[in-house]
């Protein structure tokens, strides 16, 4: 390789980012076992004979629902992810549960499937076929995206 040559990378944003686990609050995003999660409980132990006050933080994985906990004290880092969401218009639904999403630019994307709730992919087809226009939000965190809610789009 010479000196002019230059390997290229990503954009480098990162997939997740430190923060403190005293400075996590209730509904906040974490990482627990490499999974994103959304808190829903957190407390606080008072600083024992070791020392440390620690966190107490349980967690609802933002694409599975299983529920995590993790025990930590509060002056250490733990990691939250960079969740992004965005909304999209359904084009198509096909016979194996692939949709075809557009967004506002106009950009079709067709690599993401129904999603695994029952009642939402039962809500998306019936929806499509019955010719509305549907809108959906798509979650993304850690390198895994999914379809998290329906609406009718407003017109």
């Amino acid at each position: 390789m010479s000196d002019e040559e230059f390997q290229t990378g990503d954009a480098g944003s990162s997939t997740t980012y430190p923060i403190q686990a005293g400075a996590l609050k209730k509904g906040m995003h974490c990482v627990i076992k490499d999974r994103p999660c959304k808190i829903i409980e957190y407390t606080t132990s008072k600083t024992g004979k070791h020392g440390h006050a620690k966190a107490h933080i349980v967690a609802i994985d933002i694409f599975t629902s299983k529920k995590l906990e993790e025990i930590c004290p509060t002056s250490h880092n733990m990691f939250a992810p960079n969740v992004t969401r965005a909304e999209y218009s359904l084009i198509d639904v096909d016979a194996d549960g692939v949709v075809s999403l557009q967004d506002d630019t106009g950009d079709i994307r067709e690599d993401l499937s129904l999603p695994k709730d029952d009642e939402l992919a039962k809500q998306i087809k019936a929806g499509f076929e019955a010719g509305k226009d549907l809108v959906l939000s798509v979650v993304g965190a850690m390198n895994e995206e999914a379809v998290m809610t329906c609406k009718e789009a407003t017109k």
